[in-house]
């Protein structure tokens, strides 16, 4: 069977399981987030639910999904408009070294253009050198701002 090309397309919640098991691959590395699973999945059915919060997009070929990331939408004074927030960037590991990574974010920033966003900022863990280089790489920089916050129970 021939392989479909790899695409980048928006996620359905008919994708919700693959989209969880990305998530709790990724969380399993952080030490900012525990994994799961009723939690993760919670929050991508909340995005995906709505699309005025958000949008998911996924990696897919021969309709598996290898990859995805996570757009936020809100609105910043500063730029005086909509920005995104970006996270959940994944690429299975089994991918990765491809240029995959690449070809997400590049969908990420057509898309933020085509809808006029004026910003897209992301978070990524501090241990990870490789993921910092990354998004160095694709045009992102370091910013004057840290990340602070609480957690509401």
């Amino acid at each position: 069977m021939d392989e479909d090309p790899p695409r980048v397309e928006s996620a359905t919640i008919e994708d919700l399981p693959a989209l969880v098991e990305l998530v709790m691959e990724l969380f399993s590395k952080s030490k900012d987030f525990a994994p799961d699973h009723d939690v993760q999945e919670k929050g991508l059915q909340l995005i995906l639910e709505q699309p005025s919060r958000g949008r998911i997009f996924v990696l897919r070929n021969n309709h598996r999904i290898f990859g995805m990331v996570n757009l936020l939408f809100t609105i910043s004074t500063a730029r005086g408009g909509f920005v995104i927030l970006m996270e959940d960037v994944i690429i299975h590991p089994d991918h990765r070294g491809q240029g995959y990574g690449r070809m997400l974010l590049q969908h990420v920033v057509d898309f933020a253009k085509q809808k006029n966003f004026k910003r897209i900022t992301l978070l990524t863990d501090k241990i990870s050198e490789e993921s910092q280089e990354f998004f160095v790489k694709n045009g992102f920089e370091y910013s004057n701002m840290i990340p602070m916050r609480r957690i509401i129970d």
